[in-house]
């Protein structure tokens, strides 16, 4: 077979994956190449090795829409443990403290957490995967040193308590798990809600739980577990793909072949952010953003 038709047999589009515990988001990008029989695979937003649940990635020309599909809102579910902080402020680093969460009164509950809705200023975790001069910060903890990372704008559209369980955790601390769900922008941590909301509270908390449920259209009724991608690999098309995403504006013949040449032709009134151009036939173009009513090309798929 020639190297040609090898090549149209991979395919272009996302791959929706409900990722497992225990596996880095790295680790699944492997194992999609092997089933897909490509290198050129990559993912949109990570999520942590304990953390399960929708993971976005594509697969040939898609992987060049991966950079704007992660500034998607995403929600999640999540349980918090108040009475006891960690290292990496979820329940796979060191106890660091125990003050205990006993008889929590819930309207401090339920004010700590408005204190995190909406525009806030978070600071990441500094076992994330933020960078320092060049260099992870998780790397750098590991390594011994002090991280101090600076706070950044997020939003947290909703923080919505579902339940409040009273238990002793492992080493008998009496401590409250807090299960949540949690829909936010881009660029939040989670965990780093679970450290602010038990650091509200004067009681510590870190994240024992965090299952990604939705970014941006697809939620879990779109994904599918590796077992399953290995049996039949469920591919959303390119076109389909952007079309999901995106806002839409089609164009005729002579605009599609000017903007497929990377062209800044004059653009209808559009919404700001990544816009997929189509043409005649449903063709995807190109994404664009309009620029004082002009389009700049992002990315040509023509």
């Amino acid at each position: 077979m020639s190297r040609k038709a090898n090549q149209e047999d991979r395919p272009d589009g996302l791959v929706v994956v409900d990722k497992p515990a225990g596996f880095t988001s790295h680790d699944v990008v492997a194992v999609v190449r092997g089933i897909a029989r490509t290198r050129r695979v990559g993912h949109a937003g990570t999520l942590d090795p304990m953390a399960t649940g929708v993971l976005v990635l594509g697969l040939g020309r898609a992987t060049r829409l991966l950079g704007h599909l992660a500034l998607t809102e995403k929600e999640y579910a999540a349980t918090v443990r108040l009475g006891q902080a960690t290292l990496t402020d979820d329940s796979e680093g060191e106890v660091t403290a125990n003050a205990g969460a006993a008889g929590l009164a819930r309207d401090a509950l339920d004010a700590a957490v408005a204190g995190l809705t909406g525009a806030i200023m978070q600071v990441p975790s500094s076992v994330s995967a933020v960078k320092i001069d060049g260099r992870r910060a998780y790397k750098r903890v590991r390594q011994g040193e002090d991280v101090e990372l600076p706070a950044r704008p997020v939003t947290v559209s909703a923080f919505t308590v579902h339940e409040v369980t009273e238990r002793a955790a492992a080493d008998g601390t009496p401590v409250t798990d807090v299960a949540a769900t949690v829909t936010c922008s881009s660029g939040t941590y989670v965990r780093a809600l679970a450290r602010d909301l038990g650091a509200a509270l004067g009681t510590g908390g870190h994240l024992t739980a965090l299952r990604r449920t939705r970014v941006g259209p697809y939620g879990l009724d779109a994904a599918r577990t590796l077992d399953e991608l290995r049996r039949e690999l469920a591919v959303r098309p390119l076109a389909q793909a952007a079309a999901a995403a995106f806002p839409r504006w089609d164009v005729d013949e002579r605009q599609a072949e000017l903007l497929g040449n990377g062209a800044r032709i004059a653009t209808p009134p559009l919404p700001e952010g990544p816009i997929a151009v189509f043409g005649p036939r449903g063709r995807f173009i190109a994404l664009i953003e309009s620029r004082d009513d002009r389009a700049r090309c992002l990315a040509v798929f023509a």
